[in-house]
């Protein structure tokens, strides 16, 4: 990225997708590209933006795997607190607000029987996900201000919201 280069404000994004909503359309991707097809630990994952080096990815150890690099959750972990982080950020900005110290923290938890088919009707995934906010803004911020940063900021999480209202997937094997 060259810091150089001028981004719209989120006041002309908006503007802009007021009057051509099919612009406001992003689409992510990523792709994984393990060395080793029979490795069934170990694999690579690059995100969408070029030039990106990939990442290694491990299998957690709950379902068997070395857990020597970060686990697809880990990953959505990640992922997840990366779009928090992100979107505070840019609505205190805009709200004028100050911010002196933020670190948001993600904790997800899953039953690991339902991944390895140990018990019926225990489910695939993660069963709770907890973040943790802290936060601190520039003395004198007042209480309700934070307060209204903080439901703005959870409404505009693209992460957050996808997991709390989750969109089709489509699954598709090529051979």
């Amino acid at each position: 990225m060259n810091p150089s280069t001028p981004h719209p404000s989120p006041s002309e994004l908006r503007a802009l997708y007021l009057a051509d909503p099919e612009q406001a359309l992003a689409t992510n991707h990523a792709t994984t590209s393990g060395p080793h097809p029979a490795d069934p630990f170990h694999t690579q994952v690059r995100p969408s933006k070029e030039g990106t080096q990939p990442w290694p990815v491990s299998v957690h150890s709950a379902v068997g795997g070395p857990y020597d690099a970060p686990c697809p959750g880990d990953l959505l972990c990640a992922a997840l607190a990366a779009c928090q982080d992100a979107s505070i950020r840019m609505v205190a900005r805009a709200m004028g607000i100050a911010l002196t110290e933020l670190q948001v923290q993600v904790h997800a938890t899953f039953d690991a029987r339902g991944a390895l088919g140990v018990q019926a009707g225990v489910p695939v995934g993660y069963q709770h996900i907890r973040t943790d906010v802290h936060i601190k803004a520039q003395d004198g911020t007042p209480p309700e201000l934070l307060k209204k940063l903080q439901i703005a900021a959870e409404r505009c999480c693209v992460v957050s919201q996808t997991l709390k209202q989750p969109p089709t997937m489509e699954m598709a094997f090529h051979g």
